[in-house]
């Protein structure tokens, strides 16, 4: 497969650069059928549950990963570079990316809020940094003055608010560890999910760190010679007896809220068909040809052309639905990628 094999035109101004408010009224498009397409509000979700019925989420929580370093050459002169923190890896150093990379080189030492770290290695993607004892002290510095990473998508086109930190944020978020939010599951409020509740249908939490492995560009182009970053995830003993017994039963269903959440569950799924309790690191890549066993629905947004997750989709009910979808989606201007718009798709 090639990854131009994935491509759609998609007129710019369909991509939101803010969310719905209140966030349930984004529309939803319920696909039926490789034909029939239904055009909803996120909120008449509830008429697509059924009691016994399982909505799983990713209860990460995304937190603040961008901040202003300051690098002085030996002239005394200085640059100011902006940092993406991923991950704390061990003791004081993190893996980030830095911007403009040009600037930074192995062994520079730049300075984020007074606290100075020591760059210890170099890579096309990744850049690796060492705030050595000092490390407690930076993460307080990222907490009070780092803002959340807004996909450049938004970013190049309006400047970060006070209200993204409450906008990128589910309202069921609790686990701190992503850069990016689970975006599926921004259309849900607190009322909505009460309502879910009140029909009988269960919610259950996984956790998937959202990185890199699940927004960066994929660069082969055959498509199965790319490959992912790892990615922290969880999934309790509990949750695992509990997605079994609805597995086994053919009344009820599993669905899946958002990518980052179907690619928890398939890890976790890989062994005699059934759930497992997992506390490790995922890499996973869906792809057509690879079958999705662990859910009967999925909820997840409209996703950029050439990217894994638009193949996951296409690995879910076939690419020619997916294009067919998407195709859809434009000519009913439907609002795409992260505070964009949604779809309920079903296990094709």
């Amino acid at each position: 497969m090639k990854l131009t094999d994935f491509s759609f035109d998609l007129p710019k101004d369909l991509i939101a650069t803010k969310p719905s408010n209140p966030r349930d009224t984004s529309r939803l498009l319920h696909h039926i059928s490789p034909n029939r397409f239904e055009d909803l509000q996120f909120k008449n979700i509830v008429n697509l549950l059924n009691k016994g019925d399982v909505l799983v989420v990713n209860d990460t929580k995304v937190v603040p990963s961008e901040i202003i370093g300051v690098k002085a050459n030996n002239l005394g002169e200085r640059s100011k570079i902006m940092f993406t923190f991923i991950e704390n890896l061990k003791d004081g150093i993190w893996s980030c990316y830095v911007r403009p990379g040009k600037k930074i080189q192995e062994n520079d030492i730049v300075f984020i809020y007074g606290v100075d770290c020591k760059v210890i290695k170099k890579s096309k993607r990744i850049v690796l940094v060492d705030f050595d004892s000092k490390n407690y002290e930076f993460q307080k510095n990222l907490q009070k003055h780092g803002n959340l990473m807004l996909p450049p998508y938004i970013s190049s086109k309006r400047k970060y608010k006070e209200s993204d930190r409450e906008d990128y944020q589910t309202v069921y978020s609790k686990n701190l560890g992503s850069i990016a939010a689970p975006t599926a599951g921004l259309h849900f409020t607190e009322d909505l999910l009460e309502e879910i509740k009140s029909k009988q249908v269960n919610i259950k939490n996984v956790t998937l760190n959202v990185g890199p492995g699940t927004f960066s560009k994929l660069e082969n182009e055959k498509v199965e010679e790319n490959l992912l970053f790892k990615e922290k995830c969880f999934l309790s003993t509990d949750t695992s007896k509990f997605l079994n017994s609805v597995y086994k039963d053919p009344k009820r269903k599993i669905i899946a809220v958002g990518t980052t959440t179907l690619r928890v569950l398939e890890t976790s799924f890989i062994n005699n068909n059934s759930f497992e309790p997992i506390d490790t690191y995922t890499d996973i890549f869906i792809y057509p040809g690879k079958k999705i066993k662990s859910i009967n629905s999925l909820i997840t947004n409209f996703h950029l052309p050439q990217s894994s997750l638009f193949i996951l989709i296409c690995a879910f009910i076939g690419r020619a639905n997916a294009v067919r979808m998407y195709h859809h989606a434009i000519k009913k201007r439907y609002k795409f990628y992260s505070y964009g718009d949604s779809c309920f798709l079903n296990n094709g």
